[in-house]
């Protein structure tokens, strides 16, 4: 396996485990932080109607007393509320767990008992020593009400009402327990304490209102607690569908003097809480950094009444799979296509997967779905740390092992052409239809036979200058040198549609290029010079067939040596080119003139020959 499935394989891995561990990791704190900006941006303003919340603010501290109160004003504000605005239930956020006036604990007695209002009390999820025991708890339900499936979350303590509160018809639990960053995402939907269950405050409140299917101290809680609070090992994750703004709110001095509208309440579910700093109830909420503790449960009561103005048979979605899908599609991605793809645009598609992604999370999943948003963009940020680097550095070695190779074998256009390719191995030898050009100097031998080694020297390099610029200026590949020729094609490395005629356009540049130099010899007294070229195209292998000890980019093949054997026939011919079949077959700019049919050297079958009809 080569580096870079590894690559992939271990950005695989990572994101697996983010995303079906997300629990287990650092990033839980990435993911909450993502899933929070989702459900700011997908919560509503839409007014709850349903809803009233109370709030003991600075105002009404300031117009009734600092905290606590007399417990005849906290009854005189029940009152109002149930008599005077006719609400049609109420739900005190606070617990009361001292005695107060005996007016106003006996009138709160007979409220909690024979009216619908919920009292609160609060358990510590902590354990401590000694453990918290304030107050006296409600009854509760007995814990074998519960079937296995359904998840108790235990407590380790509490806070209740004064023990005259105890016998309270409705009561909710309002502790909370905040995740590892101190937010508020979710609630104890079961708290098991000495054997008891009790349920969250807006739970109470509901049922208490008759709005919530009745629970009955049987087996049947089973039938009514998954259906209707989707839950996750216990635990009701609250998507806050409304901002804060969605929910009236009234100063409890307004209610406490009647200044408000009797319609404002009538009918609704109050909740009784305090967003006043002094008392303390501010908690941390994917909506706000500072929020007052009622409207959590205000938001919690939202989502219950939906479901049960809707039924829907809600469940906590489960898109670990989705998000695993994404991650597998863009490793896979990666490893398919970033060695064939500029840097730059590796990069835009890691970024163009993130992007898409992270649409898909804001716009379309639900902001409760169980998943790690953020695994998939870890996933990414590490083919961005390590896959593209290497794939980068990997196109480097290959760019200068192909400028290495080619620099001496072709025109720095057409170099240029190749260092544009998608990276493929150019340098592996591969099946191409080339045609293959072989020049050399007639006669060279007693050209150079009395002549000084600086003459010599001279007229080798100014004749393979004349037959080597054509190859090049006309996108051919030159192979070789070979004393007082070479070897050339086209088609190889790039392939090329009119290879035949540019390996033609060629070798009429050559026979131009060297009477050119003749003329300029035999105005000097020297002999003339004759070039003799041969040309054949078909199939070859082309590609790096050397050693490990000396690389050579060339081709081999049939036509290869039909072309070497048809320039060692020019010599009998007075033709200075002479073409193949394969060549004649494939020319398409080119007039070619039938030679007739000859045999060549260590082939049993004859061959037509052509020569261009130019040079005749």
């Amino acid at each position: 396996m080569g580096w870079r499935w590894l690559i992939a394989l271990a950005s695989l891995s990572m994101g697996m485990l983010l995303q079906w561990q997300s629990d287990l990791t650092p990033v839980q704190r990435l993911d909450m932080s993502v899933q929070d900006a989702v459900i700011r941006w997908h919560a509503s303003d839409a007014p709850d109607h349903r809803i009233v919340v109370v709030d003991i603010d600075e105002i009404s501290l300031n117009q009734v007393g600092q905290w606590p109160w007399r417990r005849s004003v906290i009854a005189d504000l029940t009152e109002h509320l149930l008599s005077d605005y006719r609400a049609k239930a109420v739900a005190l956020d606070f617990v009361l767990p001292l005695s107060g006036d005996a007016d106003g604990d006996k009138r709160l007695k007979a409220l909690s008992m024979h009216a619908p209002l919920v009292l609160a009390q609060a358990f510590d999820y902590v354990p401590r020593t000694p453990s918290l025991r304030v107050g006296a708890l409600a009854e509760g339900w007995q814990t074998n009400a519960v079937p296995p499936s359904i998840v108790v979350i235990p407590a380790a303590g509490y806070i209740g009402n004064q023990p005259s509160l105890s016998k309270a018809r409705c009561v909710g639990n309002i502790g909370l327990i905040p995740d590892n960053d101190g937010a508020i995402r979710r609630l104890p939907v079961l708290t098991g304490f000495d054997g008891r269950l009790y349920e969250p405050l807006s739970i109470a409140l509901a049922r208490c209102s008759g709005n919530y299917p009745a629970l009955p101290h049987t087996p049947s809680i089973g039938n009514v607690y998954p259906h209707v609070v989707p839950q996750i090992n216990g635990f009701w994750t609250l998507p806050y569908r409304r901002s804060w703004s969605a929910y009236t709110v009234v100063s409890a001095a307004d209610v406490l003097q009647q200044r408000l509208p009797a319609a404002m309440l009538e009918g609704k579910l109050v909740l009784v809480g305090s967003s006043s700093f002094g008392l303390g109830d501010r908690v941390v909420t994917p909506i706000d950094r500072s929020t007052a503790g009622v409207l959590v449960h205000a938001s919690a009561l939202s989502e219950l009444l939906d479901q049960v103005d809707a039924p829907s048979n809600r469940q906590i979605t489960d898109l670990r799979w989705l998000s695993t899908f994404w991650i597998a599609g863009t490793v896979l991605a990666s490893a398919l296509f970033f060695w064939q793809l500029p840097a730059l645009w590796s990069v835009g598609l890691v970024s163009l997967s993130s992007l898409g992604w992270l649409l898909l999370v804001i716009l379309l999943l639900p902001p409760d779905a169980r998943f790690s948003p953020t695994a998939p963009l870890l996933t990414n940020l590490l083919l961005l740390a390590v896959a593209i680097p290497y794939e980068w550095r990997q196109s480097q070695l290959y760019s200068n092992q192909i400028l290495k190779t080619f620099r001496h074998y072709v025109a720095q256009p057409v170099l240029d052409k190749i260092l544009q390719q998608p990276q493929q191995d150019l340098l592996a030898p591969r099946f191409l239809r080339v045609t293959t050009l072989i020049a050399d100097m007639q006669g060279y031998a007693g050209l150079v036979e009395n002549a000084s080694l600086k003459e010599a020297v001279a007229l080798t390099r100014d004749f393979l200058d004349c037959i080597t610029r054509p190859v090049l200026e006309h996108d051919g590949t030159l192979d070789k040198y070979t004393g007082d020729g070479l070897m050339s094609f086209w088609g190889a490395p790039l392939p090329t549609f009119d290879h035949a005629d540019k390996a033609l356009d060629a070798a009429l540049a050559m026979v131009a290029a060297v009477q050119l130099f003749n003329r300029q010899r035999t105005s000097q007294g020297k002999p003339a010079l004759r070039v003799r070229i041969g040309i054949d195209s078909g199939l070859a292998v082309a590609g790096d067939l050397g050693t490990p000890f000396r690389g050579a980019y060339t081709a081999v093949g049939d036509s290869v040596n039909v072309a070497s054997r048809l320039q060692e026939l020019a010599r009998d011919l007075p033709y200075d080119v002479v073409v193949g079949p394969g060549t004649a077959r494939e020319a398409q700019r080119h007039s070619l003139r039938r030679l007739g049919e000859i045999s060549l050297r260590g082939r049993k079958k004859s061959m037509e020959i052509f020569t261009p009809k130019v040079l005749v």
